[in-house]
């Protein structure tokens, strides 16, 4: 019994002197592990009788559990002040200032969103918000998309789990265009009206993203022309642009939902894009069968359409090269523009 009272007494000192886990580990294979010395002592129980057998082996029983309380006791001491270091090393010392959040910005897309909103307000116009997920009738049919157009296949548009009222896919909205549908279907002419927002197509490149920001405008009256849209359009490129030196064009072009149809291009008259005409919108007269879906009489009404991308004007305006910049969230970019 002596013998096995020394050996308690040893891996406690052992146990008690292991500075770290790993120190530990190894002075608990010494009496514990394969060849330890209480496994060492179970082993030759099977030299003793029966009865010798069961009171020896009782009290070894009783030494390995004092022994493993021990070691329990140790790793838990080692925990606790390993914790401790720890906390000590990460304090804060709460007599010091906060360092706050920085104040935040708003992002030159925003900027250029809340622009166009202001000059098209000081002209008459409303600005109308609507669902981001659509359906294919407001997106496509009636905005004179055949059935047939490149843009309704995958490759351009991300559709989403569920179905229409027609039991067609809904789907990511891939411009603003519906909004003039949906607005123009709720409103009495003469309509004025430009649509802001997110859209989503299936392209992302220097210069494209499955998500970007365009806005439509759309105004139907019973004697609007090709004249008014030119004059809105340069009115508003110029103050947007801030600047009278800038011209503007149209090419003709095609587009399911006007007819005819014109690319508008501006050039600058100084300035490092002096003399470039750069595309900036589509627009056209809005299509017959497209004033018809607006619930509309289209030998009454007639009116003119166009969209620009948020992002190429804030571009231009800017002189900001590469699209991806808007989306990558580094600050060093956002703060130029707070």
């Amino acid at each position: 019994m002596n013998s096995l009272q020394e050996l308690v007494v040893s891996a406690q000192a052992d146990f008690i002197a292991a500075p770290d886990a790993a120190a530990l580990e190894n002075a608990k294979a010494k009496y514990l592990g394969k060849t330890g010395q209480i496994t060492e002592l179970m082993k030759g129980l099977g030299k003793l009788d029966q009865d010798a057998r069961k009171a020896q082996g009782a009290l070894i029983n009783a030494v390995k559990v004092r022994i493993e309380d021990a070691l329990t006791a140790r790793r838990d001491a080692l925990a606790e002040a390993q914790l401790q270091a720890r906390l000590s090393g990460e304090a804060v010392d709460v007599s010091l200032p906060g360092r706050g959040r920085a104040p935040g910005g708003i992002h030159p897309v925003m900027r250029s969103w809340e622009r166009v909103e202001e000059i098209f307000r000081s002209i008459g116009f409303d600005v109308a918000d609507g669902p981001e997920i659509e359906t294919d009738w407001t997106n496509f049919t009636a905005l004179n998309s055949p059935e047939n157009h490149p843009a309704r296949s995958m490759q351009d548009t991300f559709y989403i789990d569920g179905n229409d009222s027609e039991g067609k896919p809904l789907l990511l909205r891939t411009h603003t265009s519906p909004m003039q549908v949906r607005y123009a279907r709720t409103h009495q002419p003469p309509i004025k009206v430009i649509a802001p927002g997110r859209t989503y197509r299936v392209d992302s490149d220097a210069t494209h993203s499955p998500m970007f920001h365009q806005v439509e405008g759309l105004w139907i009256a019973e004697d609007i022309s090709f004249a008014d849209l030119k004059g809105v359009y340069l009115n508003f490129v110029k103050a947007f642009f801030e600047t009278d030196d800038l011209q503007v064009r149209f090419r003709p072009s095609y587009f399911p939902f006007t007819e005819p149809s014109a690319e508008i291009d501006i050039a600058f008259g100084s300035g490092p894009l002096k003399g470039r005409w750069l595309e900036v919108s589509g627009a056209g007269q809005v299509h017959p069968t497209v004033v018809k879906n607006f619930g509309l009489d289209p030998e009454k009404y007639i009116g003119f359409a166009f969209g620009s991308g948020l992002e190429r004007l804030t571009m231009l305006r800017y002189g900001i090269n590469d699209l991806r910049l808007f989306y990558e969230g580094d600050l060093r970019f956002l703060k130029q523009f707070n």
